[in-house]
């Protein structure tokens, strides 16, 4: 709640502790009163030294006249504190959609294929998925994001987050060959299955766009078994086959023509995209990889910013370290005079 006159990023959670402020008011007149005396204990007769000891009457009464100032001001700052003030510290947070977006990519041997073209210069399939996989991750504000690289075997990279430049950081720093030469394409699934189950909350979809330019030919289970395991969990998988339709590959000092055709498992990819209600797709070339991503963009829209939630920070420990100072500070100076 924002009190009329205050900055509009200060607001009070608990505005009604405003009332007491009266407290003391409603003691004064409920408590009894304190006995005091209205006899001097000792006579002072008149030019006696003792009798310049009366002088300091007036600044006895200025003193007491501070010590109540800073206990009313030290309770008004106590009862700030109690109020809970919280400042808005920044614009809105980032939306959340309650979709759970997991990337796997294949670091298989055969992605170091230079049948891509990135700013007029060949590159390899591995470069091009970094370099559109990266724009698509920014795009994906109020998602989740999660990171699977797999080859022989697969590894969760990144688990899922809001932070899409950690996320974009380790994707550009995968290399060709991490996981192994080969492909564990139901293992990566199986791995993506788990994360699901792991931090399943109702209301939340899940999906899983997995890119590979190959068949299954390693890992322990089969890409159609673990597809069956992810539709039960409720993850949808887009599976993206990526790859010209015919390239050299340079191992080591040996050139062969590969033909992905060949080599992609087209089928066992369709299959798993239908068995989980999601869509395969061919990536021919790196605008053509593009297009594929702006597409999921359609089918998987994003949050709205409409529905952020504010950012405060609760700043409670100011008024209340001020009062703790205001009461202190009479007792403090009282020290001192004694001392003195």
């Amino acid at each position: 709640m924002s009190i009329p006159g205050l900055p509009e990023a200060l607001s009070f959670a608990w505005p009604w502790m405003a009332v007491a402020v009266v407290l003391p008011v409603v003691a004064f007149f409920v408590l009894p009163a304190r006995t005091t005396l209205h006899h001097s204990a000792l006579q002072v007769p008149p030019g006696s030294p003792l009798a310049a000891v009366g002088s300091n009457a007036g600044s006895g009464s200025a003193r007491r006249w501070l010590r109540r100032m800073f206990t009313w001001i030290g309770w008004l700052a106590l009862i700030a504190a109690a109020m809970r003030p919280q400042w808005q510290s920044g614009d809105e947070q980032t939306p959340v959609t309650g979709r759970n977006l997991m990337l796997a990519v294949d670091l298989s041997g055969s992605m170091e294929a230079k049948d891509f073209k990135l700013a007029g210069r060949s590159v390899d399939r591995l470069t091009a998925t970094k370099a559109v996989g990266g724009d698509f991750i920014e795009r994906r504000e109020g998602d989740k994001l999660g990171l699977i690289l797999f080859g022989e075997r697969a590894y969760l990279q990144a688990p899922l987050t809001f932070d899409r430049d950690t996320l974009k950081t380790l994707l550009f720093e995968a290399a060709i060959g991490l996981a192994g030469e080969k492909t564990a394409i139901g293992d990566a699934i199986a791995l993506a299955v788990k994360r699901v189950r792991d931090a399943d909350v109702d209301g939340e979809q899940h999906v899983l766009v997995l890119l590979t330019d190959g068949a299954n030919t390693a890992g322990n289970i089969e890409p159609l078994k673990a597809a069956e395991l992810a539709a039960v969990v409720g993850l949808k998988i887009y599976t993206i086959g990526i790859g010209a339709d015919q390239s050299l590959l340079q191992d080591r000092s040996i050139r062969r023509l590969v033909v992905p055709r060949a080599d992609l498992d087209e089928q066992t990819l369709t299959s798993i995209a239908q068995l989980t209600g999601g869509r395969y797709f061919r990536a021919r070339d790196t605008v053509g990889l593009a297009d594929i991503y702006k597409e999921l963009d359609t089918l998987e829209p994003a949050a709205d910013e409409e529905e952020g939630l504010m950012i405060r920070d609760e700043v409670f420990h100011w008024p209340a370290a001020a009062a703790l100072v205001l009461f202190a500070v009479p007792g403090f100076g009282g020290a001192l005079r004694r001392l003195f």
